[in-house]
């Protein structure tokens, strides 16, 4: 759109490897034990859910915004391959709504 950010219904017709913005609420923040540190992300937007993958350097450099903000717009590559599209996040900041938004269902 006009602020260049890509809607989740979008990035399907991105192609791999370009570079996009998306932002929605947090609905889940997930650390599985076999990823050796990187998280996921899911962002909610009207459209639908957008995976995002955030690296252990990326985490640690966000982590007040990523780890607590209830809405966010990631910066980063999108990677679309065999169906399956993610955001490969180089950049994080807080999205303020201005509404108050359900907490999202994180690891603990």
């Amino acid at each position: 759109d006009s602020r260049g950010v890509c809607t989740t219904a979008g990035l399907a017709h991105v192609p791999d490897g370009s570079r996009v913005a998306v932002a929605g609420a947090v609905t889940h923040r997930q650390r599985p034990a076999t990823a050796e540190g990187v998280t996921f992300l899911s962002l909610e937007d009207e459209t639908g859910m957008t995976n995002v993958v955030c690296s252990v350097g990326l985490w640690a450099r966000y982590r007040p915004i990523v780890s607590s903000a209830p809405a966010l717009i990631v910066r980063g590559t999108v990677e679309n391959r065999s169906g399956a599209v993610s955001v490969v996040a180089d950049k994080i900041e807080r999205l303020h709504l201005g509404m108050a938004i359900g907490r999202s269902r994180d690891f603990r």
